[in-house]
């Protein structure tokens, strides 16, 4: 019988967060071992609970969340949307420049088909969130990644950024705060990225959906605030800010210069309108969530959880022979760099794969995350400070000994 194959547009895509590895390890836990997971970014199965006045809001809603919404999301959650971003300090944003959606993914996606065609390239940072290359490669167009330069606490690199803009972009994609590096970005590193984007007539996608969680005192800067007569999507949402992923509660917002955009923001409407609209009873957490932060703002400060779990992972990788890092400010990852000439690797799935057998320990591998070298890896630290601990004691004995 002939072999039914999957289209020729996933043959470049790749998303390994969930790939590869993640496979091996549901395979293991199907012989009945028990994995701690350090791969996903998802805080409700290591205890973290949403605000109970966001659940009530949800629960006491239900009944006029049973239809379709507008396809662009209720006008209520929208008005709440463009308030927050009119505190954020981006000018002339209104309801109808905001669309809800099933989380980040899926707006990522519509917005990356709306506009690339064959052939179209679209910068997008190395290391990335790798949905972001994946869905421009679905779409039929081109990441081109810049590098973010580790020894500037992963600032991106605003020459090899310039080097990179052909005829061909279209567009530069800015994840700040980042996943997976943790990194915040300078409001003077942002202004270089807006010249860039003035310069050569390019779109900014904006994908802040960390920007609550920012720790140290920091304050996280908009670039859409930072470039009124440019076109500015900026993307945000609930999953992370107050721990609802499952909800998949995402919205974007369309900022600056739209009179230049009318096709491309018509050929959004079509595809909003093709999906009907975004999970009705979610977008009914989004005024109260906009306007009530203090719940998970309490876990980002000394002696919160999410803080104190920072600090012992990052002195705990630190300890570790061979492993450096640079210390996150924001978001739930650290991004550590592995001494390769010390273990000789030189293939970095194989390093996780090989750290999972061997102690049972969850990780993602650097270049899951399109960074080019194989010296890298992601943990993510929602986990308690003891299952912290046990996952670093298991690294610290595996590196002891480990050589590729």
């Amino acid at each position: 019988m002939k072999t039914i194959r999957k289209s020729q547009k996933l043959n470049n895509v790749r998303y390994d967060v969930r790939g590869p590895v993640l496979d091996a390890a549901m395979a293991l836990e199907a012989r009945g071992e028990k994995i701690i997971k350090l791969n996903i970014g998802n805080p409700s199965p290591f205890g973290f609970r949403a605000p109970e006045k966001l659940l009530a809001t949800v629960s006491e809603n239900l009944h006029v969340a049973e239809g379709y919404s507008d396809s662009k999301g209720i006008l209520e959650a929208r008005e709440a949307i463009a308030e927050y971003y009119k505190s954020k300090g981006i000018e002339g944003v209104t309801p109808d420049d905001i669309y809800t959606g099933n989380g980040l993914s899926e707006l990522i996606t519509m917005s990356l088909q709306a506009l690339l065609d064959d052939g179209d390239d679209i910068l997008v940072p190395s290391p990335d969130y790798p949905l972001w290359t994946a869905a421009a490669t679905l779409a039929g167009g081109r990441a081109v990644h810049y590098i973010c330069d580790e020894a500037s606490e992963w600032m991106p690199d605003i020459g090899d950024m310039r080097r990179k803009i052909t005829g061909r972009t279209k567009a530069i994609v800015v994840i700040n705060p980042n996943n997976p590096t943790g990194a915040l970005y300078s409001a003077d590193i942002l202004q270089q990225i807006v010249a860039l984007a003035r310069e050569h007539n390019l779109i900014i996608f904006a994908d802040e959906i960390y920007d609550r969680l920012v720790m140290d005192g920091h304050t996280h800067t908009s670039i859409a605030s930072l470039a009124p007569d440019l076109f500015v999507i900026t993307m945000n949402g609930l999953s992370k800010s107050h721990l609802v992923c499952g909800y998949r509660c995402g919205w974007m917002c369309l900022s600056g210069d739209k009179t230049r955009a009318k096709d491309y923001i018509d050929g959004l409407n079509v595809l909003a309108s093709m999906r009907l609209c975004s999970n009705v009873p979610a977008q009914y957490a989004i005024k109260a969530a906009l306007n009530r932060n203090e719940d998970t703002q309490a876990l980002l400060k000394p002696g919160g959880r999410i803080y104190e779990q920072r600090e012992f992972i990052c002195n705990a990788l630190s300890s570790i022979d061979g492993i450096s890092l640079v210390r996150p400010k924001a978001a739930f990852y650290v991004f550590p760099k592995i001494d390769t000439k010390r273990f000789n690797i030189t293939d970095d799935e194989s390093f996780v794969l090989d750290f999972l057998r061997s102690k049972k320990v969850l990780l993602v591998q650097g270049t899951g995350f399109n960074w080019p070298n194989p010296d890298h890896f992601r943990i993510v630290y929602l986990p308690e400070i003891n299952i912290l601990r046990e996952s670093m004691t298991r690294l610290k004995e595996f590196l002891a000994t480990y050589r590729q």
